[in-house]
């Protein structure tokens, strides 16, 4: 059974670009070029203006994607070997006694 959405919530972001909509949660198809390809992305989650249309995008969803599209994804990562430090000068010694 649907149950009627209330037509403003008062947590609702305002919109940016129209100042007269409100941003909506929703999710949509999302297109990319990489490269010379059109990457499709369903069920992407994209906040958008009820007014004028306005679209952002959530950045977590497009960190993500981002991460997925890198042409390093799915490769190990290399470690660093960095030199080993020289000994430092040893702050735990006993003190000696002042007379």
């Amino acid at each position: 059974m649907n149950v009627p959405q209330p037509l403003f919530t008062p947590d609702a972001p305002q919109c940016r670009e129209c100042s007269a909509g409100v941003m909506h949660l929703r999710h949509i198809t999302y297109f990319t070029w990489l490269g010379e390809e059109l990457i499709t992305v369903p069920h992407f989650p994209a906040w958008i203006c009820d007014m004028c249309g306005r679209r952002e995008y959530d950045e977590r969803a497009i960190s993500w994607l981002a991460m997925l599209l890198s042409p390093n994804a799915g490769e190990p990562t290399r470690r660093i070997k960095r030199a080993p430090q020289p000994d430092s000068p040893k702050r735990n010694l006993p003190h000696l006694p002042l007379n």
